[in-house]
């Protein structure tokens, strides 16, 4: 059954337009994820599917159509608590308990035609029943314990509660209503790993329709089976995942490429025959001449350059510094809060070169762990030590380090001020501030600047240990995929706490996980931790003590990977900068034919081509020798 027709949307505000001709059908069994780099009109394009915005084109829906859009900003209401305000989305169950309690006190005080009363209240109690009247109290319970509240938390007034739970209740009135179209703006924000996968047990198991807007590329691939991407103020439309969709988006390009390529090719092959018969000026000739302009008239016209993607941050982590191989040992550590004990008898050892991710739900006391690494708190037994030559930098989730009252260029500027005005602006526009945007105001960025401006200080600074607390929060997906990028191309060692289990599952040399009242080491990939917790049969104890020639294979394994990978991102750029260089050859080179008797002019072009032509050999020369190696 078709649920909604968008025909031709399109959504301006003043002269910047967010998208046209935007044209798409939901059916009743559409999972949709909706993609696209933050400020590109996602939650826009929502509120209009709600008539909450005003745009061009039309929306044909079903009468049958009901929207459940989750609430940005639940209230905090000084009366209600968690679990009734999830519970009054019933209301009209409650209202027939009422009635059920009206009619059986009637009946026995023999208030009424007992027979009309007895038949009423049959009638009433098969209608309780079939629309979930035995069942909705506890539904809402395991809805909000699925997402992660506690038993206690349930009772405690939405006043009481941090605008992250309060986001989580808004989410499970969604899901529990009887909606049959679901929009679903970033729900896994403030959720954590077991969150996440309840979640996600729940939409694979919904049996009707839901677009969801998410930066959790994992999650997207779980649960969806179409993608829509707004970019470039077009809609883009692909049947499959997220991976899916990647896929598919990478081979159209490629095609597009080799199109608009092969059409170049045809117009100045065309164009040479054009040339030469005008050169050799007979009426026939240029007849020809003539005939042959109108087919690249013709092909210009279909002609269209393929453009890359919108712009995106350019990670690079650097060091200098070499280190010992031994990063940083924890021995021993011990950390309770009066009777709440977070972990204890925590032994790990995180060793040079390697990718480490924490993982535990909230609460569990992760950031704690962070802030006892960084000298923030104290243990209440144990030791943290750092091994010879090691410099940290951290990455707070809060950006707490991010000062109020100054412009995104003081912030940088004043933490590095030997670099020039011009070096600082060349960074910043890296990270995606160009122009006036590096005269805003820090107190009046989004999360997403907070975080891209953290990460460039992190990036300057230089060091070869970076410890990174939920570093992708507010970074849309191209923003994600580049931090992944600098992560697998760093040459130091890395300390992560993520939810993130896309990022987790691609970097992880090693896990640290909360269980048990103490931090345990794996030397595996989410995936694989995943599938051995999941095993019964073999327990994962297994896992954190696997045999010494496992554990080098594993990291041998890794490296030749990593190695592997950053061969392979070398060749590309190689053949980038061997495919520019050829272009400002060709295009010196006719400089110098057209520069006449300038012998100056000449001297210097000349002098260009010498330089131009010696990187050129040297490009190509390391091409090779990393081609050599790939085969």
């Amino acid at each position: 059954m078709n649920l909604l027709t968008a025909n031709n949307l399109s959504k301006s505000f003043g002269e910047r337009d967010l998208f046209t001709n935007v044209t798409f059908n939901i059916d009743d069994k559409s999972k949709i994820g909706l993609i696209g780099a933050n400020g590109v009109g996602k939650t826009t394009l929502f509120r209009v599917l709600c008539d909450e915005e005003s745009y061009g084109g039309s929306l044909n829906k079903n009468s049958l159509l009901k929207i459940g859009y989750m609430e940005q900003t639940p209230p905090e209401d000084a009366s209600t608590d968690a679990y009734t305000y999830v519970l009054n989305i019933f209301s009209y169950l409650s209202e027939m308990e009422e009635k059920l309690e009206e009619i059986r006190r009637r009946i026995e005080l023999g208030d009424g035609d007992t027979g009309q009363l007895i038949n009423a209240q049959e009638r009433l109690n098969n209608e309780y029943i079939d629309k979930g009247g035995l069942v909705y109290k506890s539904k809402c319970r395991s809805m909000l314990l699925g997402l992660g509240f506690t038993e206690n938390e349930l009772m405690n007034k939405l006043c009481e509660l941090s605008g992250g739970q309060r986001t989580r209740l808004s989410l499970a009135r969604v899901l529990l209503s009887d909606a049959n179209l679901l929009l679903l703006d970033e729900p896994t924000n403030h959720l954590d790993i077991e969150a996440i996968v309840f979640l996600e047990n729940f939409l694979k198991d919904y049996n009707k329709a839901f677009i969801v807007i998410s930066h959790d590329r994992y999650f997207l691939d779980k649960i969806t089976n179409r993608t829509f991407e707004l970019e470039c103020e077009k809609l883009t439309q692909y049947d499959g995942n997220y991976s899916v969709s990647a896929q598919k988006k990478k081979a159209a390009y490629d095609a597009a490429v080799k199109k608009y390529d092969n059409t170049m090719k045809e117009i100045n092959r065309i164009e040479g025959m054009i040339e030469q018969q005008r050169r050799w000026n007979r009426e026939k000739n240029i007849k020809t001449a003539e005939s042959k302009q109108k087919v690249i008239d013709k092909l210009e016209k279909t002609l269209e350059k393929p453009t890359s993607n919108d712009e995106r941050v350019r990670f690079k982590f650097t060091t200098t510094l070499e280190g010992g191989n031994d990063v940083m040992m924890i021995t021993n550590l011990k950390k309770s809060y009066g009777e709440k004990k977070l972990f204890e008898n925590a032994n790990l050892l995180v060793k040079k070169k390697e990718c480490v991710f924490v993982l535990g739900p909230n609460g569990c006391g992760k950031t704690t762990f962070y802030r006892i690494i960084k000298g923030d708190e104290v243990a209440d037994a144990g030791s943290v030590k750092f091994g010879s030559n090691i410099e940290c930098s951290y990455f707070d989730q809060t950006r707490a380090d991010i000062a109020g009252g100054k412009t995104v260029i003081d912030e940088v500027w004043d933490r590095f001020p030997k670099m020039t005005q011009t070096q600082v602006r060349n960074a910043l526009a890296a990270f995606l501030f160009k122009g006036d945007d590096v005269f805003k105001e820090t107190d009046k960025l989004s999360g997403g600047e907070k975080a891209r401006i953290a990460l460039l200080c992190l990036m300057l600074k230089g060091s070869n240990f970076i410890l990174l607390d939920e570093p992708t929060n507010h970074l849309d997906l191209a923003s994600r995929e580049a931090l992944e990028d600098a992560i697998e191309d760093f040459g130091g060692t890395v300390f992560v706490i993520s939810h993130d289990r896309y990022l987790i599952n691609k970097l992880a040399d090693k896990l640290f996980v909360f269980e048990n009242d103490t931090i345990t080491e794996y030397v595996c990939s989410y995936d694989e931790y995943m599938a051995h917790k999941e095993n019964v049969e073999k327990p994962i104890k297994e896992v954190s003590a696997p045999k010494a020639e496992k554990i080098n294979d594993y990291k041998a394994q890794k490296e030749k990977e990593r190695n592997k990978r950053m061969r392979a991102s070398r060749i590309a750029k190689l053949e980038t900068l061997i495919s520019e260089t050829e272009e400002k050859i060709t295009s010196v080179s006719d400089e110098v034919n057209s520069c006449g008797a300038d012998y100056q002019k000449l001297m210097e072009l000349n002098s260009q081509l010498d330089e131009l032509n010696e990187a050129l050999l040297g490009y190509m020369e390391e091409w090779e020798q990393l081609s050599e190696e790939e085969d």
